[in-house]
């Protein structure tokens, strides 16, 4: 069996679903390594502004080990958050043939990263950051410096897109080192029971007082800045169309504001606050339209994933990464450009007239091009490929990415 350590910040629900998947394996055998924390408890988060524990199982099924972190500040949400002396010798004492690592931007996941390449221990480093904000000036070419012999340093740089690989290329990783290995989710969970859900969901829109001509957005995540959270709420009361309307589902630095914006237009919006894991596949339900507006910093948008195996197609800006990947004009929904207002209404109308004729069984066979499984095969061709082991893999699943 090929020995594979996957080191990461701390169980994140869209992670445990691989990890389970891979100890189930009879020629992989993992370990995880945790930088941060292992679920043991709620933790703060950052966007949300309060604590959080999801309500979905996320230390079962696979073995992991919670290193200890001696920051001062401990988080995953700036560099100096992660210090982990004793990971590299707890990690090689496990004697991995290969490293799964997620994320640089951590100062001991960097270390770690140097010091298994020095040692000759295959690193396969998997991140979803891509180029779409980039404005140029002395912060990126000094970043393109660090970043040129940074990723040196991995085997195999996994990507998630098409986005996520122009940056990998954009920073002179060779073609011979990319291996596809995309973002994904347990589909199954979302798109059943779906007439239950759909029932359930319909019911919950009639305790809102949601009429059934009403044509609902919905927005689901952190309520801050680089989600365009406020101006989405402006573009949709201006809307000429009265029959729209946006239900707000979240919380975060805006939320004192998505509820006065709510209260001034109380037939255009709905707020409801955070949901947790269990409640996503009925949440997404709420609306005709899932809509993610981000301007920055929105590397992939996994939401998106979640709504389209929902049965819900999508309306997304043109900086949310996931873009080439699962938003197809016409078919499962519309991308509008960034900050545009008057773009995203004309793409709304679109969009809307999607979701009106959706075959919404045709959304949820797309979704699964992008289940656990699919991550699985094509990680594990990557390690095949990164420690020259015959490992079993569907070729043709990842030959047609």
């Amino acid at each position: 069996m090929i020995r594979l350590a996957i080191i990461v910040s701390h169980p994140i629900q869209y992670y445990v679903p691989l990890y389970r998947r891979l100890a189930k394996r009879k020629d992989v055998e993992i370990k995880v390594f945790f930088t941060w924390h292992g679920a043991e408890s709620p933790i703060l988060d950052q966007g949300f502004k309060r604590e959080v524990a999801w309500d979905i199982p996320l230390r079962d099924g696979y073995e992991f080990e919670v290193i200890p972190n001696t920051s001062r500040k401990p988080g995953s949400h700036h560099f100096w958050g992660l210090q982990n002396p004793r990971l590299l010798s707890l990690v090689l004492e496990w004697q991995p043939d290969a490293v799964f690592l997620t994320g640089y931007a951590y100062a001991s996941h960097l270390k770690a990263m140097h010091a298994f390449f020095s040692r000759g221990v295959p690193v396969l480093f998997r991140g979803d950051s891509h180029l779409l904000n980039q404005t140029g000036g002395v912060g990126w070419c000094a970043k393109r410096i660090l970043l040129r012999l940074v990723y040196r340093w991995p085997a195999a740089c996994l990507y998630v897109g098409k986005h996520n690989r122009d940056y990998y290329r954009a920073f002179g990783v060779p073609d011979k080192k990319l291996f596809p290995c995309p973002h994904s989710i347990e589909v199954d969970r979302f798109a059943n029971p779906h007439d239950e859900l759909e029932k359930q969901a319909a019911a919950w829109r009639k305790e809102l007082g949601i009429e059934d001509h009403r044509l609902v957005l919905l927005f689901a995540g952190k309520f801050e800045d680089k989600k365009r959270t406020l101006a989405l709420m402006r573009a949709v009361k201006d809307h000429d169309d009265s029959n729209v309307m946006v239900v707000m589902v979240g919380d975060g630095d805006f939320g004192d504001q998505v509820r006065q914006i709510t209260q001034s237009a109380p037939d255009r919006f709905r707020v409801l606050p955070f949901q947790n894991q269990s409640r996503m596949p009925l949440v997404y339900r709420l609306g005709d339209l899932f809509v993610l507006p981000s301007a920055y910093n929105e590397t992939w948008g996994l939401a998106v994933n979640e709504a389209i195996a929902s049965g819900r197609p999508v309306l997304v800006s043109d900086r949310v990464g996931c873009g080439p990947e699962l938003v197809k004009p016409g078919q499962t929904g519309e991308i509008f450009r960034a900050d545009d207002w008057k773009d995203f209404r004309e793409k709304l109308k679109a969009a809307l007239k999607l979701a009106a004729n959706m075959d919404r069984a045709m959304l949820i066979r797309f979704a699964r091009r992008f289940d656990v499984e699919a991550t699985e095969n094509h990680l594990v061709a990557a390690l095949a490929a990164v420690t020259r082991s015959p490992l079993e893999y569907s070729e043709m699943a990842v030959s047609s990415k």
